[in-house]
């Protein structure tokens, strides 16, 4: 079999050295032979590509030495049942040469993240958390929730754990140092103090109820309470209490000592590090073959919350490596704190602890052998850990058994991997919205929901809406834009199964098992009548069904998916301006014209020529707003 070297610097990142020649080779057609591919290898840094006879990529790797990692992957020796598979199916590799290990890490970081390989560890969180905001270069500064990129001017405070979070340490902090959290536009144009003021949880800087000096002194204070740094706040608030009761401004005293009470009560009910130095713990446990990742936000001293994540694992993998690439995936995309703290042993510890520490810009240190405290942390992450792999095997049990439950009831030769649902919502007609939520083996898969903005049909005709949304769908499943799924579950009766069935028949699409889920008698729950498509009669499972209970809670899924997207596209319809549907009618147009005839209903009987008179309206543009009130 003849072989021709090839460079492959498509993923390598800028300023990267790119692949010589002879680091990656082509296979021409017929059966993978890494013996030629073996020997031209590099022993430098980088990462290898690994692919299927399809050309996908089923795995990525990060090697030191290049030839000596892919090497032995094909060297005969005992191997675990993931890396067998993995070989069975390797029909290709590719590398791409660093400079450096740590280049080649975040590399591999990329390319996971572009790929999502089947046979690497994947992490499928990857939102991003939010912080604490506050700009101390504005004459008043105020606190936010803020969420997006660390570019953003000023000092961001987190990252916490949930918006909930961040919610509730802005009230705490509204109720110890009364900064505004008002945002700009509503703070220049006050004339009077607002109800935060009242129920005192604003200082009023507004209008002038508190000095630009002694402001400035109660966000410095916020400052150092979100930097854990409470003592500090509370020898500043004595001596504040001491002074204003030296000068015989004893109500002020009081308010300082009202104050410190707040602060110590809040702080006791604190879970605290005894730390200054912002770390996190992070544990992993297993469960059944599920695995949970938990991770413990400890900043400024202060525990901000938990939040478990549940990585995508291929059968075999160790914890080592789910540890790693758990590491790699999660910090890769967000600034590090400074310390990581972890349950396991890390493999290349210092390797990402490097790569971490010149994202971020400081030194990051990642460690799994600690004392004292910090080992307390980590247990206590890794009860976390143990409590959300044990709740999710036992849900994802559940959901297995109500799969099989199902395709016993629905006369599948295996349980489904795919279930989708169509329901409709509509006020009188108005603002139709179709929504198709997706379940899978873990239940929702709510990246897959989609919703459908039904036009051109009669008001009311549930039906049409049906087909149409159920067209739009399933041509770009025929596409192949998104998966077919093995059960088709529809909100209503016979009616709306024949239209999902003339649908697919127009589409010919074949091999999907349509249900018609209709409410029982009362619209009670438990009494469902199934319309399976093929079936003279009805369906009706017992209430204590587990399949039936699945059904039930995708078709309600489907109902609130749905009548959330109809709400919010009737307020944004009643919110609206009719001003808005005329093409050429902007912004400054629309204030001009309003301010001069005083209202939306004088501008309706306004005529052409009084239109024109206003400025910036042409004769044009004033007979097309003429004709949009006056249309028959």
């Amino acid at each position: 079999m003849t072989e021709k070297a090839r460079k492959t610097d498509r993923d390598a990142p800028p300023g990267e050295l790119q692949a010589p020649p002879e680091a990656v080779l082509e296979e021409d057609r017929g059966p993978f032979d890494p013996t030629a591919l073996l020997r031209g290898l590099t022993h430098r840094p980088g990462v290898y590509r690994m692919l299927d006879a399809r050309g996908d990529v089923i795995y990525v790797g990060k090697a030191k030495d290049l030839r000596r990692r892919v090497s032995s992957y094909f060297q005969g020796r005992a191997q675990d049942a993931k890396t067998m598979a993995l070989v069975r199916a390797v029909a290709d590799v590719e590398v791409t040469v660093t400079r450096t290990e740590t280049e080649a890490l975040m590399l591999e970081y990329n390319l996971i993240k572009r790929y999502r390989p089947r046979f690497n560890v994947l992490l499928r969180d990857d939102k991003s958390y939010p912080y604490i905001h506050v700009d101390p270069s504005e004459e008043f500064p105020r606190l936010s929730f803020y969420r997006g990129p660390r570019t953003k001017k000023g000092k961001l405070y987190g990252p916490y754990p949930s918006a909930g979070a961040v919610r509730s340490t802005l009230n705490e902090l509204q109720k110890l140092f009364r900064l505004r959290q008002c945002d700009d536009t509503y703070f220049a144009n006050r004339s009077r103090p607002c109800l935060q003021y009242q129920i005192r949880r604003c200082s009023a800087p507004c209008v002038g109820l508190i000095s630009k000096e002694e402001y400035a002194r109660d966000v410095e204070n916020a400052m150092l309470f979100l930097e854990g740094r409470n003592d500090a706040v509370i020898e500043r608030l004595v001596e504040r209490m001491e002074q204003a009761s030296a000068e015989l401004r004893f109500e002020l005293a009081a308010q300082y000592r009202d104050q410190l009470a707040k602060l110590r009560n809040v702080q006791s009910q604190q879970l605290m590090s005894g730390s200054a130095i912002d770390f996190d713990a992070v544990g992993l446990a297993e469960s059944h073959g599920v695995y949970c990742v938990s991770v413990m936000f400890f900043r400024g001293g202060r525990c901000l919350g938990t939040r478990n994540h549940y990585p995508k694992v291929a059968p075999g993998t160790g914890h080592d490596e789910i540890i790693r690439a758990f590491l790699l995936q999660y910090y890769g995309g967000r600034e590090a704190p400074r310390e990581i703290l972890v349950s396991h042993d890390v493999p290349e510890a210092d390797t990402i602890a490097a790569m971490l520490s010149e994202q971020a810009g400081r030194r990051v240190e990642i460690k799994s052998r600690v004392r004292g405290d910090r080992r307390r942390w980590v247990e206590m992450a890794l009860t976390n850990a143990t409590h959300g792999a044990e709740l999710k095997a036992t849900t994802s049990s559940n959901t297995g058994a109500q799969l099989e439950a199902l395709a016993e009831a629905l006369d599948l030769d295996e349980p489904p991997t795919r279930i989708e649902c169509f329901d409709i919502s509509h006020t009188a007609g108005a603002e139709t919205v179709a929504s198709c939520v997706v379940f899978g083996p873990d239940g929702p898969l709510k990246s897959d929901y989609r919703r459908f903005n039904i036009t051109g049909v009669t008001p009311g005709d549930d039906y049409a809406a049906m087909s149409q949304a159920l067209s739009r769908r399933y041509a770009r499943v025929k596409r192949g834009e998104a998966p077919m799924p093995d059960v088709l579950l529809i909100d209503g009766g016979r009616g709306q199964l024949r239209q999902a069935e003339t649908v697919l028949k127009e589409l010919e699409i074949e091999g999907i098992t349509l249900v018609g889920v209709a409410k029982g008698e009362g619209r009670r729950p438990g009494r469902e009548r199934l319309y399976v498509s093929g079936r003279a009669e009805p369906l009706s499972l017992p209430s204590s069904s587990p399949a039936l209970h699945l059904i039930q809670q995708v078709r309600d899924e489907a109902h609130r998916f749905a009548i959330t997207g109809h709400r919010a596209r009737r307020q944004r319809r009643q919110t609206k301006s009719p001003l808005e549907e005329i093409r050429g009618l902007g912004p400054k147009r629309r204030r001009d014209l309003l301010k001069q005839f005083g209202g939306l209903q004088a501008v309706a009987r306004a005529g052409v020529e009084d239109l024109v008179k206003v400025k910036g309206i042409s004769r044009q543009l004033a007979e097309s707003i003429y004709r949009h009130f006056h249309a028959e």
